[in-house]
């Protein structure tokens, strides 16, 4: 799983995914698949791919629409959840070929 799979994954499913970092910061990449360390105030002495090799747990939150009442829990998941998320395919929709004449 890589960090491109994480944006990829936040952008399809439109939720926030964090995790911790070595450091004791956390990265937060967002439902437009924009990996972030709000905590950063310099420029970084660690690589986010290497951080994410070493994460074992995430936190996913979905995105909740302005004036939404009915707004889902972050949930806290692991790795092999993440992964086998990460790695599904997107729905894809049966297409004709005639259909473009």
């Amino acid at each position: 799983m890589t960090l491109a799979d994480l944006r990829k994954l936040a952008i399809r499913r439109q939720v926030r995914i964090r995790f911790p970092l070595a450091n004791g910061m956390e990265c937060l990449i967002t439902e437009r698949g924009v990996a972030q360390v709000p905590a950063l105030q310099a420029p970084p002495d660690f690589n986010l791919e290497q951080e994410l090799a070493g994460a074992a747990t995430f936190v996913m939150e979905p995105v909740v629409a302005a004036g939404a009442r009915n707004a889902s829990k972050p949930s806290n998941i692991d790795r092999e959840q993440l992964a086998a998320m990460a790695t599904e395919g997107p729905a894809v929709q049966p297409h004709d070929d005639h259909e473009d004449e």
